[in-house]
């Protein structure tokens, strides 16, 4: 049974060799490195040509020209030739018996879509994690799915991380990633319209976390910053164009409608509460 990891970067030289080196030493045999190389200007490629030409589980693709985050992730998938794929960032680590652990879940439970796992994570030299108890993602009912994600969506980035875990790669690649702000959220959100997941509560990853504002990642997407100011409506809109499509009875969609809307409320008093945190902090003896 292969497993394929799909490795996008660009200019990853600094950490890309311990991450590919976490990800070769799997106790599962069966498996495929997919590096998607996104034009490099550092010592990337010649880091990945190095490590490909000394493994044959390697394949090592660079883009002409940098396509943009999301066409890069998409290529690493295209790539892919296992039954199960899953992404990974290039300063990322998966423990050795990362695949093994997550694919039992699979084998326990043939409805599942994808497999998540608890993660420690590092912002600023702090290491954190949580652990994810509900089994409402393994609901039958993908309006269940949908509204547990959403509300997980509004809770802490550290309980779960549906975009970096193992997914069966025939639902991936029907899967649509379109570029605009919140993608991976979208993404995760039709991902549980797709079917079950499953979810291991052991640390069997670990990832570097650098918060972003909505406005930052409008540029690091190359969109004009106004889809970054209203990045929640436009979230909003395309989550209730996912629901549309999603093939739901009319009972279904419209209770998938109304958890959409709870969280667009969820995200705005968000807003609303970090705004007003800041503007207390303009005013002098606050």
């Amino acid at each position: 049974m292969t497993v394929s990891i799909g490795l996008p970067v660009y200019n990853g030289g600094e950490h890309i060799a311990k991450t590919i080196t976490s990800i070769l030493a799997q106790d599962h045999e069966d498996l495929q490195l997919v590096i998607c190389d996104n034009a490099s200007t550092d010592v990337t490629e010649e880091i990945c040509r190095d490590l490909a030409a000394s493994d044959g589980r390697v394949l090592y693709h660079r883009q002409p020209r940098n396509l943009g985050t999301i066409p890069n992730f998409m290529s690493a998938l295209e790539l892919a030739k296992g039954e199960y794929f899953r992404w990974i960032g290039d300063d990322d680590r998966l423990e050795p018996h990362y695949v093994t652990r997550v694919l039992r879940e699979f084998e326990l439970d043939p409805r599942l879509v994808l497999v998540t796992n608890q993660t420690s994570y590092t912002t600023d030299g702090v290491t954190t994690t949580a652990r994810y108890e509900s089994t409402v993602l393994r609901s039958d009912d993908p309006v269940d799915r949908f509204a547990e994600l959403l509300r997980l969506l509004t809770e802490s980035y550290t309980l779960i991380d549906p975009l970096y875990g193992l997914m069966r790669r025939d639902v991936a690649v029907t899967i649509p990633r379109p570029t605009l702000v919140r993608e991976d959220e979208l993404a995760a959100a039709r991902y549980a319209l797709a079917g079950p997941w499953g979810h291991v509560n052991e640390i069997l990853s670990a990832r570097f976390w650098v918060p972003a504002r909505m406005v930052k990642m409008s540029k690091r997407h190359e969109l004009p910053a106004w889809r970054g100011y209203f990045a929640n409506v436009l979230f909003t809109r395309e989550l209730l164009r996912a629901a549309d499509e999603a093939g739901l009875d009319t009972a279904q969609r419209r209770r998938a409608r109304a958890a959409v809307y709870r969280h667009y409320a969820a995200r705005q008093r968000m807003l609303l509460s970090r705004r007003s945190r800041k503007l207390l902090h303009l005013i002098p003896g606050l």
